[in-house]
């Protein structure tokens, strides 16, 4: 089994085929995408290929040590809109191919008019060992 991340990005990532942002969806809209995504997790639930997902807010903070005592907390330096992530889900799964599946199954959740968004996700796989140096 090996783990993957799939990243949904607020913005930054390319443009979906059913653009249209989340602030213009009507309710119904809204519930019918996330009860896709909690329907998705759940069925991968019970095939064991679940590990975990969370919806992030936009916001965040820049934190660096910076010698003893408390770290400072910055406004800044600021992330790119690419670097902007939306929420995530880990998942444990047999291949990349299948990995590349379910990201693709994931990505059919539906928008604007009830249609498929055909978002983009990025599909990050999670290293198991760290890398070996070799001189």
């Amino acid at each position: 089994m090996a783990k993957y991340l799939l990243l949904k990005h607020y913005r930054g990532a390319p443009a979906a085929v059913n653009d249209a942002s989340m602030d213009t969806w009507t309710p119904e809209e809204i519930s019918a995408h996330i009860q896709y995504m909690s329907d998705f997790a759940r069925r991968l639930e019970t095939t064991g290929e679940f590990v975990a997902e969370q919806a992030l807010a936009p916001e965040g903070t820049w934190v660096r040590y910076d010698g003893e005592g408390r770290p400072p907390v910055t406004d800044g330096p600021f992330a790119e809109t690419k670097d902007l992530i939306a929420g995530w889900m880990l998942i444990d799964v047999d291949s990349y191919e299948r990995a590349l599946e379910l990201a693709g199954e994931l990505s059919a959740a539906p928008g604007k008019d009830g249609k498929p968004i055909h978002e983009w996700l990025e599909l990050r796989p999670i290293l198991t060992m760290p890398p070996t140096i070799t001189e």
